[in-house]
């Protein structure tokens, strides 16, 4: 197929060099920061609508609602150049509520549009091993799935209503920030108690507490490895998501708010760019103990 990508960050390049080694063609806009890798496997044209006209399939991946917004609705932007049949595919992370909104203005121009947002951060995506949660028609799911089978290997239609697949990623991002959040605690706790956080997590990692979070970001706490992978800022957004969709439906998620407030205490110090596993030195702060010393700045 003949695939516009727009979004080529940490992980929305090797995303996109997933789909061109499998054998699609690929169209990229213009941007400064373009390596030479991207460059040497796509054709770069000017802007979205650009893409939107070469493109069978839109792809985006993007930091947040505004950027997709931007991107698709903006002056030069994907709307301008789609024509009837084709189809867009948008795997940021942002609001199911405005999701459905811009699905319904994709679908007023004659287009699919499925949201399939996507977890496993930087090395799902340099792996092609991302889960992939997608909301919209069948039909389109369909004709996406051998694109998603190149970036991802748990890939699932959610629900053939446009927002599924972000109120899905949602739900993920609650239960990632809250498993980091008790990795952590668990290991200030026995590191203070004397005992070695890295037998300790050696030791949980046989046992009911094992999980991917214990597994990955315990280590990074233990190691003090804290560049992303997936930064905090991003993390607080997406839980902002949560929050606000929350208070929508009238639901309480008192620790994902407790949770935030964590993110927030990183931030404040400076650590909106650290990896998500960072949320440990706000627990660190509020302990007076570090869970292992710093290895790095």
């Amino acid at each position: 197929m003949k695939i516009g990508f727009i979004g080529l960050g940490i992980m929305g390049q090797p995303m996109a060099l997933h789909l061109k080694s499998a054998g699609h063609e690929l169209f990229v806009p213009e941007r400064k920061s373009l390596g030479a890798e991207i460059r040497a496997a796509a054709t770069v044209l000017p802007d979205a609508a650009a893409i939107a006209r070469a493109a069978e399939v839109i792809i985006l991946m993007v930091p947040d609602t505004p950027d997709v917004e931007a991107v698709l609705f903006g002056q030069g932007g994907v709307a301008a150049g789609l024509s009837s049949g084709k189809l867009v595919i948008d795997m940021s992370s942002i609001s199911p509520t405005a999701t459905k909104d811009f699905a319904a203005r994709i679908n007023a121009l004659g287009c699919d549009y499925l949201d399939a947002p996507v977890s496993g951060g930087e090395v799902g995506a340099k792996q092609a091993s991302l889960t992939i949660m997608v909301g919209g028609p069948q039909a389109g799911f369909d004709r996406a799935r051998p694109l998603f089978e190149a970036m991802g290997k748990n890939i699932t239609l959610v629900g053939e209503a446009n927002g599924a697949g972000q109120t899905c990623k949602v739900a993920n991002q609650i239960i990632v920030a809250l498993t980091i959040e008790a990795v952590g605690e668990a290991l200030v706790f026995a590191s203070k108690a004397g005992a070695d956080p890295a037998r300790v997590r050696q030791a949980l990692m046989g046992g009911l507490a094992t999980s991917r979070i214990l597994e990955l970001h315990g280590e990074r706490m233990i190691k003090r490895t804290f560049n992303p992978g997936f930064r905090i800022v991003l993390h607080q957004k997406d839980l902002n998501l949560a929050l606000q969709s929350a208070r929508e439906l009238g639901v309480a998620l008192p620790n994902t708010a407790s949770t935030q407030q964590l993110f927030s205490a990183c931030a404040a110090a400076g650590g909106g760019g650290w990896d998500h596993s960072g949320m440990v030195k706000a627990l660190e702060t509020m302990a007076a103990h570090k869970v292992a010393p710093d290895t790095e700045g």
